[in-house]
């Protein structure tokens, strides 16, 4: 079945698992490739939906309006937390690299007054040393950590879960990578990997830290689930991209536009608020810097580039080269695509099998090719000389030697000279950015020197990606497409003879457009390039050569990370099914696999001999009626049964169910022990020891499966189905025959429940939500000889635990109710000052002279009535 699928072309989810490469190990090699030999430890589904067991069912019913504050609070206080240490590593990250650029050249400058030659050679050790320790880290500490993770990031917030990608060594190892890898000039950017270590920060603080390197707090570990670990991880990701660009308003679109598959307006706010505090951390930190604490180039690297006095206005002619700059930005970034894709597809087949010693060889190699590129040919570049200066201009011409600038004097015979291809070639990617898109720099780069740059940084691009360190595509991109868009300015400025042009605003417009039609974002990107440049007058030219760049790259491929998810083996729910799938349904889909199911008291072997047998994540746990007709009941978790094996202290000798459908019977595990661990390798059924008893032995499943999991019925479409489980974030479906017949229908009425309301001088008890009337309905129908109840009546249950602090009491003898509402303080004085003496002759009445009992019932500490005459007392609890 699954063949016909193929020549079908159907690209659902569940075929492309038989797709899957794995890993031996468990882990992502040096380029974030999945190996294909195995599947042991491959990519699995994380586990979205709420698993509503009886366990969680009590843990639930044991928490009150503080515990929903509380966590309420907690959510917030992580979200803080996420947003200052995320903060806390860019600006790390960018003071370092700074830092050891400016040595560089600094040292390069000083030794190339006496010889080029050792000044070359200079640069160039420098440059491998760092790469070389980047590298190092990937291949040997971190190999989860190379690339940008904004694909991996992407696939777990769609329902992935890769393992290494979260972890604490990854964390690690992108930090410094990055440091590296920037450090070392090469043709990529820190800012993907920001929101990769923003997703590991936050990871790691929902988690309670990392138990492997003993860096964990158990005051941390408040969210286990995956739902509550995707929500922090969505943070992070915008916390990434608020650091990187210094845009907390783009973040927060990022993360909706690019990374999340899932999202509501509770973690709007939170990812906006985690925004907010990124934008303060970073504000601190480049005042801090700009004192003079941050070492060479004391804005700390931050990428800003002000270009709010460039031009003011532009006139209806000049959308005709506006436009051609968008269609370029479309072509030159689906070509950036497809050949990203056939080097990363060489690089898999034919040279990182190899092991890791060739990934150090080959970044090591790309490094000296890039030393080689961008100090090489700037000599062979004639200087120019300087312009005459503007008395109102910051601008000096040639730069001092080392400085950041504009008019970099390399290789040049006269002091007020300067070699325009060396202010872009040897320099760090943000300050040759800030070069580009300087304003009223008319004539500073010549177009032959524009159009060998972007040669040969598109093709240095284009070979570093994908090599075994971290590498961002959003700096190299802004690189690119700002060249193209400034020799687009310099043919407009020639062509339309206007003063009021500015080649730096053209610059700006290419670098949007490449990356929309490399990444092929919009609002997100849009919002980013205005928050970067602090012009919003150019807020509609950037929003139409994006849309234009991402129709011209749609028609050749995918964005960037989609294509690089693809390569990874991630398999990506999109956001619209395919439209075959309109023409099947559920049951084609589920092929003709016979289903693997366990019966509700399940005999250990044959527990052990199923898990044994596949890899399932989840099985239906089927009952009998009593006229003997099938009936499922749930869905058990493979991790929960799993659970069940190891702990052994719900095995029973006989085969009959122990607990009640109710779920009466004691559940002797909390919700927690069932939570994912944090390494997302789990348990083994290999790691379980079961004696030749123990495997004799029974398993009762009725309290631990999922009594409500998500079912459709067989000739459902697909595309429902499809729609249905990536909006709900589902790991498994049910697909049953056609239901027999219908016990109720919802409609909108039914779902808009209302909430009791408390009045600061009376207190109504009343069933005012549709639960309510149903718990009312259900109890009068058990009871049905007591049918005219008060309401009230309809709010008590039997044999319950009591908990203290009641407020409301209810008595029943005999048909009669007896009933006290503690609505103010003066009630409950009053009722207190009388009620001790009725109430311990009404108790020694009905229960005899044992004060033990009396005074349990008089403290409510957690006493049972179940052994009570039911006709004497029934007693409800509430707040």
């Amino acid at each position: 079945m699954l063949s016909n699928h193929f020549e079908n072309g159907m690209d659902m989810a569940r075929l492309a698992w038989s797709r899957l490469p794995h890993s031996e190990d468990g882990e992502l090699d040096g380029v974030g490739l999945l190996s294909t030999s195995s599947n042991r430890n491959g990519v699995e589904s994380l586990d979205y939906e709420v698993i509503e067991n009886y366990a969680y069912r009590e843990e639930q019913a044991q928490r009150g309006k503080f515990f929903v504050g509380y966590n309420v609070a907690v959510k917030w206080f992580f979200a803080l937390l996420i947003g200052i240490g995320t903060g806390l590593a860019a600006v790390f990250i960018n003071i370092s690299v700074e830092n050891f650029a400016g040595w560089k050249f600094a040292l390069t400058f000083n030794i190339i007054q006496k010889s080029y030659l050792a000044g070359f050679l200079m640069y160039i050790l420098i440059n491998l040393a760092l790469v070389f320790s980047s590298v190092y880290i990937i291949t040997h500490f971190a190999p989860a950590a190379a690339g940008s993770g904004i694909p991996e990031i992407k696939g777990y917030l769609n329902g992935i879960d890769i393992p290494g990608i979260l972890l604490f060594r990854t964390l690690i190892g992108k930090i410094f990578g990055s440091i590296g890898s920037v450090g070392g000039g090469l043709a990529l950017g820190k800012e993907g990997p920001l929101v990769h270590t923003g997703a590991c920060i936050a990871s790691l603080l929902g988690q309670g830290g990392s138990t492997k390197y003993h860096l964990s707090s158990r005051w941390l570990q408040g969210f286990k689930s995956d739902r509550d670990r995707r929500d922090l991880v969505t943070c992070g990701c915008a916390a990434g991209v608020a650091a990187a660009f210094r845009a907390p308003v783009g973040g927060v679109l990022f993360a909706l536009e690019e990374v999340t598959s899932w999202w509501r307006s509770q973690l709007m706010w939170r990812v906006f608020f985690t925004s907010a505090v990124v934008a303060v951390v970073v504000r601190v930190a480049m005042g801090w810097c700009k004192s003079g604490n941050c070492g060479h180039f004391g804005a700390g690297g931050f990428i800003i580039w002000d270009i709010s006095d460039g031009q003011e206005d532009y006139s209806f002619e000049e959308l005709l080269p506006m436009a051609v700059i968008g269609i370029i930005g479309g072509l030159l970034g689906a070509l950036f695509n497809q050949l990203t894709i056939y080097v990363t597809r060489w690089r898999r087949n034919y040279l990182h099998k190899k092991g890791n010693r060739v990934k150090i060889y080959e970044a090591c190699l790309i490094s000296v090719l890039t030393s080689v590129i961008s100090f090489g040919l700037p000599l062979l570049r004639n200087c120019s000389p300087c312009p005459d200066s503007d008395p109102g201009s910051e601008i000096e011409c040639p730069r001092a030697p080392g400085a950041d600038g504009n008019y970099v004097n390399f290789y040049c015979g006269k002091d007020k000279e300067y070699n325009d291809l060396a202010t872009i070639f040897f320099n760090t990617q943000d300050d040759a950015i800030r070069n580009l898109f300087s304003a009223k720099t008319i004539h500073e780069f010549s177009a032959k020197s524009l159009l060998t740059f972007l040669v040969m940084f598109y093709t240095l691009a284009v070979v570093t990606f994908g090599t075994a360190v971290p590498a961002g595509q959003f700096v190299p991109g802004i690189m690119i497409g700002s060249t193209y868009g400034r020799l687009v300015g310099i043919f407009t400025v020639n062509h339309y003879k206007k003063l009021n042009i500015d080649e730096g605003t053209y610059a700006l417009l290419g670098a949007a457009s490449f990356l929309g039609g490399s990444m092929r974002m919009t609002v997100s990107l849009c919002v980013i390039m205005v928050e970067i440049t602090n012009n919003l007058k150019l807020l509609p030219l950037i929003m139409l050569v994006l849309l234009i760049s991402k129709a011209v790259g749609d028609v050749f491929n995918e964005g960037l990370y989609d294509e690089q998810a693809r390569l990874r083996g991630i398999p990506l729910l999109e956001s619209r099914p395919k439209y075959v799938m309109r023409k099947m349904t559920a049951r084609e889909a589920c092929g003709n696999q016979k289903v693997l199911s366990l019966p509700r008291v399940v005999k250990v072997a044959d527990a052990v001999s199923i898990l044994r047998s596949n890899k399932h994540n989840g099985f239906p746990v089927v009952d009998h009626t009593r006229d003997g007709e099938p009936l499922v009941i749930g869905l058990m978790l493979r991790s929960h049964l799993l659970v069940l094996l190891q702990s052994k202290i719900d095995f029973q000798h006989s085969p009959l169910p122990s607990h009640s459908r109710s779920g009466s019977g004691a559940i002797r595990h909390n919700f927690s022990e069932f939570a994912k661990p944090v390494s997302s390798k789990g348990i083994s059924i290999d790691d379980i020891y079961l004696s030749s008893e123990d495997l004799e032995m029974y398993i009762d499943l009725a309290p631990f499966l999922n009594p409500s999991p998500y079912v459709v019925p067989e000739d459902m479409s697909l595309t429902k189905v499809y729609n249905l489980f990536r909006q709900l974030g589902l790991r498994h479906i049910f697909v049953v025959p056609r239901a027999s017949r219908v016990i109720g229908v919802i409609t909108r009425k039914d779902l808009l429940i209302e909430e009791e309301s408390e009045d600061s001088a009376t207190m109504e008890l009343q069933s005012t939500s549709v639960r309510d009337q149903r718990h009312k309905t259900r109890l009068l129908e058990e009871n049905g000889a007591d049918a005219e109840r008060p309401l009230l009546n309809g709010l008590l249950v039997q044999n319950q635990r009591y908990l203290k602090g009641s407020f409301v009491i209810v008595f029943r003898d005999n048909g009669r109710n007896y009933s006290w509402y503690f609505v103010n303080f003066f009630n409950v004085v009053l009722v207190l000052s009388i009620y001790p003496i009725w109430y311990l002759n009404f108790c020694f009445s009905h229960f005899g002279t044992s004060s033990k009992t009396c005074f349990d019932m008089w403290t409510c500490n957690e006493v049972t009535l179940g052994d009570v005459d039911h006709t004497i007392l029934n007693w409800q609890v509430t707040y």
